[in-house]
């Protein structure tokens, strides 16, 4: 999020994969220190650019207070991330499992995004791993059982084991 303006208001940067007002969303999550996420009450919210929205929220009433929340990651529930961001979004493959050759390695849990590739973070026999997400490992998405099909590069999993 960026501040703008005098009265608090923010500036909100988003991934969903399509232009949203955010219309009907009520509260947010900022993780304003690592692994802590506080709600904060939507008072308004209106579209800025396809990946950008305006906001205000309850309680967040001087530049002062914005600029706390400036930088902070921004979270939505399960429910509200489902119902605002487009099904055809990489972002819409969290949650997920990853089925490498037929074996599967687990939910998506996170997809960060990189200037020349997508990588999504999985959970792999207890450490993270991190697999690029591009037209050479990508084979299919199958929406139906919530599964994205790769071919990995030998050896690529040795590095997390």
């Amino acid at each position: 999020m960026a501040s703008f303006g005098v009265k608090g208001d923010l500036i909100l940067q988003h991934h969903l994969g399509k232009k949203t007002s955010l219309k009907g969303l009520e509260a947010i999550f900022v993780e304003v220190v690592k692994g802590e996420m506080l709600p904060y009450f939507i008072q308004s919210a209106k579209i800025k650019s396809d990946e950008e929205v305006y906001l205000k929220l309850e309680g967040v009433d001087t530049k002062e207070a914005a600029v706390k929340l400036r930088q902070k990651e921004v979270w939505f529930t399960q429910e509200d991330f489902q119902k605002f961001s487009a099904k055809s979004s990489i972002i819409s493959l969290l949650g997920f499992h990853l089925i490498d050759d037929g074996t599967d390695r687990g939910a998506i849990l996170e997809i960060i995004e990189q200037p020349h590739q997508m990588l999504a973070r999985i959970d792999l026999e207890g450490k993270e791993a991190l697999i690029p997400l591009h037209e050479r490992s990508l084979q299919k998405i199958d929406k139906k059982n919530k599964q994205v099909h790769v071919i990995l590069p030998d050896g690529l999993l040795d590095v997390y084991r």
